[in-house]
C-alpha cells in the first residue's frame, strides 16, 4: 500500500457497531477493497475516491449526477477570459466544514481553502507539499505545475486561476477527485500541533458524509453531515462493508447484508436479474481495459516486438470468456462512448504466424522471457485480471514468449507501476471527465511517464504534439481532428494492446432509490434513499 493507514476511531467504536443494530436509514455498500487513504489528491484509484472525495469532500464544480455535464459546486459560477488563460471562480457563501474530535471550524469555506488545496500540490515549498509522501499523480500527470502560472485570491469569495497557456479541459478537470477542497483552517491547526499528516488520515471536508471509523479489511463507517450545504442526505448512516470477492459480495446482497454492491461478476448478472428482490442498473462504460508494454525496457522498445505480441493475443476469445457478452473488443485507447473516437482505424488481426515473423525480424526467433502483471482487484474494464493474464500467457507461449504472471496487493501494485518496475502490465481506465484529453494525454502523455498513469512509459513527440495542440484550442471540430490523428499514431506505435470496452453494472436491492451510475466510475451515495 502506497501510504498505509491504520484503523481509525474517529467517533463511535467499531467494536460497538454491528449490522443488525443499524437504524432503518443505514445504507450498506459492499465495496471491493481498502482505500489507499482519505486524501484524494494523493491517489488515483476509484476505491479511494469512493471512500473520500465522493463522500467527505466537494469541488469547485461538479458533474451532474449520472453525467459528465459540469454544474456549480463550491463555486456558484465562473468566467473564462477571451484568451482562455484566466478562470475566475465565484465561491458559494455559507458552506460549513465538518467537525471531528480534534477540530471545530470557526469560519465557513472561502478563498483561503481553495488556495491552500491547490498550492499544496503546486508549490514544492508549501509546508504540506511533502506530507504523506507528496506524490500528486493526477495533478502532475496532467502537467498542471507547468500549466498553472498563478492562483490569485481576488477577495474572500473570488479566486482566479491564471494559466500559462489555454487549456480546453481545465474546467472539467476541476470537477475531478484530485481537486477536492480541504480546510485551510484545519491544516493550520494541525501544523501548529505538529500533526500535519492527520489532514490526510482524519479528513475534514464540506461533503455530504463525515467519516466516523475505519477498520481495514472490514468496514468504513460514515454519518450524514447535518449541515451539508445541499441539505442533509436522505440516509443517516453509510457503511462500506469491504468485501474483495465478487461472489461473496453477491451472496451478501442476496442475504440482505448489504443493499448495493460494486463490480459484479459478469457470470452472475443473469441470476441477479432473475432475483425479484434485486434490480440491476447498467450503462455503457466510459472505459478501456488494456495491456501496456514498458517501452523504456528491452525488448519492448522495439516496435516489431510490440506488434508481434499484440497480434499474438486472441482478444475476442478473451473478451468472450471474461465478459460473457457484456464487453466488446477494444481498438483505440478510448471508448466509442466519447467524442472524437476514430471509427476508421481497423484493429490488427489475431495472427500468430505473422507474430512469429515479426519476432524473428526483431531478433527474437526463439522468443524471450518476460513478466506479465495482473491487477489484484476487479474493475468493470477487467473483472478477472488473473484469468485474462493466464489467457495472454497461453497465447504468447504459442510464439515462444514465456510470461511469468506477477501480482501484488492493490496499493503496492500501483506503487510499483508508478516506479516502472514492470515489463508488461494489465490495467484499465474509466474516464474522469468525459474529455478525450483525459484518456490520450493523461494515460499516454509525456507528463505521465513514471507515474501510475502512463504505465507504458511512452513519451512520443509526434503524438504529444497533437494532443497538446488539441488541449490548447477550444474549437471542438479542430480538437476532434487532432485526437483522431493522435489515435492513428497510437495505432502505428502500439504502446498498448487495447483489450476491451465494457458495460457498467450496479446490482442493488429494490429498496434502494435514487442511485445513478456515474460515467466516471465512482460511486455516489448522496441523493440515494431507502424505502
Amino acid at each position: 500500500m502506497r501510504k498505509s493507514i491504520a484503523a481509525l476511531a474517529l467517533g463511535a467504536s467499531l467494536a460497538a457497531f454491528s449490522l443488525p443494530a443499524l437504524a432503518a436509514k443505514t445504507l450498506v455498500y459492499c465495496s471491493e477493497g481498502n482505500p489507499n487513504g482519505f486524501q484524494p489528491a494523493l491517489y488515483t484509484d476509484g476505491t479511494t475516491f469512493d471512500a473520500s472525495s465522493r463522500t467527505i469532500y466537494d469541488r469547485l464544480v461538479e458533474f451532474k449526477p449520472g453525467s459528465t455535464e459540469i454544474v456549480p459546486g463550491l463555486a456558484t459560477s465562473w468566467d473564462v477570459s477571451a484568451d482562455g488563460k484566466t478562470y475566475t471562480f465565484h465561491l458559494r457563501r455559507g458552506v460549513k466544514f465538518q467537525t471531528n474530535y480534534g477540530f471545530t471550524p470557526t469560519r465557513d469555506f472561502d478563498a483561503d481553502d481553495v488556495l491552500f488545496t491547490f498550492n499544496r500540490m503546486l508549490d514544492k515549498n508549501n509546508p504540506y507539499h511533502m506530507v504523506s509522501g507528496g506524490t500528486y499523480d493526477y495533478f502532475d500527470g496532467m502537467d498542471m505545475p507547468k500549466m498553472i502560472k498563478e492562483i490569485k485570491k481576488v477577495d474572500p469569495y473570488t479566486v482566479q486561476f491564471i494559466l500559462n497557456v489555454p487549456n480546453a479541459p481545465f474546467l472539467a478537470n476541476m470537477a475531478m477527485d484530485f481537486a477536492s477542497i480541504d480546510s485551510a483552517q484545519y491544516a493550520d491547526k494541525l501544523a501548529k500541533e505538529n500533526k500535519k499528516q492527520d489532514l490526510d488520515l482524519k479528513p475534514i471536508g464540506t461533503g455530504p458524509f463525515e467519516l466516523v471509523a475505519y477498520q481495514p479489511d472490514s468496514m468504513i463507517r460514515y454519518k450524514a453531515f447535518a449541515q451539508y450545504w445541499r441539505g442533509k442526505a436522505a440516509i443517516d448512516n453509510l457503511v462500506f462493508a469491504i468485501t474483495p470477492n465478487a461472489s461473496v459480495r453477491w451472496a451478501k446482497l442476496r442475504a440482505g447484508e448489504c443493499q448495493i454492491m460494486a463490480y459484479p461478476n459478469p457470470t452472475d448478472i443473469a441470476a441477479m436479474k432473475a432475483d425479484k428482490a434485486i434490480k440491476v442498473e447498467s450503462k455503457p462504460g466510459l472505459n478501456v481495459g488494456y495491456l501496456a508494454f514498458n517501452t523504456e525496457k528491452k525488448p519492448f522498445d522495439n516496435l516489431d516486438v510490440r506488434k508481434a505480441l499484440y497480434m499474438a493475443i486472441n482478444k475476442k476469445s478473451i473478451v468472450d470468456a471474461i465478459f460473457q457478452g457484456t464487453g466488446t473488443v477494444a481498438v483505440n485507447p478510448m471508448p466509442p462512448t466519447i467524442w472524437s473516437y476514430n471509427k476508421a482505424i481497423k484493429d490488427y488481426s489475431y495472427d500468430p504466424a505473422e507474430a512469429k515473423k515479426l519476432l524473428a525480424k526483431a531478433g527474437y526467433p526463439n522468443g524471450f522471457e518476460t513478466d506479465l502483471w495482473a491487477m489484484p482487484v476487479s474493475r468493470p474494464y477487467n473483472p478477472d485480471a488473473r484469468r485474462m493474464a493466464v489467457m495472454i500467457q497461453s497465447d504468447w507461449a504459442k510464439i515462444g514468449v514465456k510470461a511469468k504472471i506477477v501480482t501484488y496487493e492493490w496499493g503496492e501494485y500501483l506503487k510499483r507501476l508508478g516506479q516502472a518496475e514492470h515489463q508488461t502490465a494489465l490495467m484499465g481506465w474509466t474516464g474522469d471527465n468525459g474529455d478525450p484529453d483525459n484518456f490520450l494525454n493523461t494515460l499516454l502523455g509525456c507528463a505521465g511517464v513514471h507515474t501510475t498513469q502512463n504505465i507504458a512509459e511512452w513519451c512520443y513527440q509526434p503524438f504529444q504534439k497533437l494532443t497538446t495542440e488539441a488541449q490548447q484550442t477550444s474549437d471542438v471540430a479542430k480538437r476532434t481532428k487532432l485526437y483522431e490523428q493522435a489515435q492513428e499514431v497510437f495505432h502505428q506505435q502500439v504502446p498498448w494492446v487495447p483489450i476491451d470496452y465494457s458495460t457498467d453494472f450496479m446490482p442493488m436491492s429494490t429498496k434502494v432509490h435514487g442511485y445513478k451510475i456515474q460515467p466516471t466510475g465512482v460511486h455516489v451515495f448522496y441523493g440515494v434513499s431507502l424505502q
